[in-house]
C-alpha cells in the first residue's frame, strides 16, 4: 500500500498534539494569574502534569497492543482539546489541578502512540519519516506562540482563547484520524506487548535520556546564562532560546533528506559532533553574540538526534513497535524532567558556565560511542 496518506496523517497528528500542548504552556502566565497560583503551587500543577504523563506512558505499548495506535490517538485527540477547554472552565485551582493531570496523561500517551505510529509508518515506508513529524512539533511551538502574542496584544480573554483553539484542533484531529496506519498493518500490534529493558533498548534509552537533558539546558538555562554571567541584555539573552529552537526546526525539515543521502549513522555521530561543537561556542566565547550562534549549532546539531533515536528504537527486536516507543517515551521524559533540575543543582555546587560546558564530553561520548542506530532495517522483527 501508499504511505503517503499515513505519512502525511501521523505528521499532522504531531502539529496538533503540539499545538495544543504548546497552546497551554504559552498561556501559562495568564493562567498562574487567573488561578493566582503561588509559584510553589504552580510548579506542583507542572509536576502532577509530568508523572501522570509518565505513568501513562507505561500503558500505551498494552493499549496499542489491543486496540491499535489509530484508535488509541483518535480518542486522544477528542480528550486533549476538551481538556484544554476545562482549563478555561475550570472554578479554580483545585479543579484546575485535575485537569492539569489528565491533560499530562493525555499527553503522554499521544506522544508515545503517535511517535509509534510515525516509526511504523517510516519502516513501511522504508525511508525516513521521523525528522519531518517531529519538525512539524516544532513548527507547532513557534505558531502557537506567535498567536498567543497577537491574541494577547488584541485583548483576547484566556477563556476565548483556549475554548476557540480546542474546537479549531478538535475537528483538525477528526478529520486526520482516519487516514492514519490502520491496526492491521502495525508490527507485533496483537503480541509483546511490554518491552523487556534489553542492553540496546538501555542503550538508546539513557542516550534519550541525555539528549533531554541537553536541550532543558539550552532552553531553560540558555538564556540565564547569558544575562547573569556573560552580562547580555534580556533581548539579547532571549535570543539563545530563540536560536536554538529556530536551528533545531531548521535541521528536522532537512534531517529525513540527510538521512537518506549519507545514512542515519553518519548523520547522528555528525549531529552529536555538531551539537557539542556549538555547545562549547557557547559557553566558551565570551561575547554574547556568538554565544548566541553558538546555540543555533547545538540546536541545528540536536535536531536530529531525537527522531534517529526513535527510529532506531523502532528496528529493535522482542517486543511490539508501541511498546518498546512507550519505554522510550519514558526514557526521554526523565530526561525533559530531571534536567533543569540537575542544572541548577550542579550550577550551585560549580558555577553555571562549567556545568553547560559538562555538556560538551557528554555529546562527544555520544558522538563516539557505537550505535544502535546503525542496525540495518532487515533486523526488525
Amino acid at each position: 500500500m501508499t504511505t503517503s496518506i499515513p505519512r502525511r496523517a501521523v505528521t499532522a497528528v504531531f502539529l496538533i498534539n503540539g499545538l495544543t500542548l504548546s497552546t497551554y504552556i504559552v498561556r501559562a502566565p495568564s493562567i498562574k494569574s487567573t488561578f493566582r497560583l503561588s509559584d510553589a503551587e504552580f510548579g506542583a500543577t507542572g509536576l502532577l502534569f509530568a508523572v501522570a504523563a509518565l505513568a501513562s506512558m507505561q500503558l500505551v505499548g498494552p493499549l496499542v497492543a489491543r486496540a491499535g495506535s489509530r484508535a488509541v490517538l483518535r480518542a486522544m485527540l477528542v480528550v486533549m482539546p476538551v481538556l484544554l477547554a476545562a482549563v478555561a472552565a475550570a472554578p479554580g485551582p483545585w479543579t484546575f489541578a485535575a485537569v492539569a493531570t489528565a491533560l499530562g496523561a493525555a499527553h503522554g500517551t499521544t506522544d508515545a502512540a503517535m511517535n509509534a505510529n510515525a516509526v511504523t509508518v517510516e519502516r513501511l515506508a522504508g525511508r525516513p519519516i521521523l525528522n519531518g513529524c517531529h519538525a512539524a512539533w516544532s513548527v507547532s511551538a513557534v505558531v502557537a506562540s506567535l498567536a498567543t502574542a497577537l491574541l494577547s496584544h488584541a485583548g483576547v480573554p484566556l477563556s476565548a482563547h483556549l475554548v476557540v483553539a480546542a474546537v479549531v484542533l478538535l475537528v483538525a484531529g477528526l478529520f486526520v484520524t482516519p487516514h492514519l496506519l490502520p491496526q492491521v498493518l502495525e508490527q507485533g500490534s496483537a503480541t509483546a506487548a511490554r518491552a523487556p529493558l534489553t542492553r540496546p533498548l538501555i542503550v538508546l534509552g539513557l542516550t534519550g535520556t541525555a539528549l533531554m537533558v541537553c536541550e532543558g539546558a539550552a532552553l531553560g538555562w540558555g538564556g540565564i546564562f547569558l544575562h547573569e554571567t556573560r552580562g547580555a541584555t534580556l533581548p539579547v539573552a532571549a535570543a539563545a532560546v530563540t536560536a536554538y529552537t529556530a536551528g533545531q526546526t531548521a535541521g528536522r525539515l532537512a534531517g529525513d533528506r540527510l538521512s537518506l543521502r549519507v545514512g542515519a549513522g553518519p548523520l547522528f555521530r555528525s549531529g552529536a559532533a555538531l551539537a557539542a561543537a556549538g555547545f562549547a561556542v557557547a559557553v566558551l566565547c565570551g561575547h554574547p553574540y556568538a554565544a548566541v550562534a553558538g546555540f543555533a549549532l547545538a540546536g541545528l546539531g540536536t535536531s536530529v538526534l531525537i527522531p534517529l533515536t526513535f527510529s532506531a528504537i523502532g528496528k529493535l527486536p522482542g517486543a511490539a513497535t508501541a511498546a518498546l516507543v512507550s519505554r522510550f517515551t519514558t526514557f526521554t521524559y526523565a530526561g525533559i524532567l530531571l534536567g533543569p533540575a540537575l542544572i541548577g543543582w550542579a550550577a550551585q555546587v560549580a558555577g553555571l558556565a562549567r556545568t553547560l560546558a559538562a555538556l560538551v564530553p557528554m555529546l562527544v561520548v555520544i558522538a563516539l560511542l557505537p550505535r544502535p542506530a546503525t542496525v540495518p532495517a532487515g533486523s526488525a522483527r
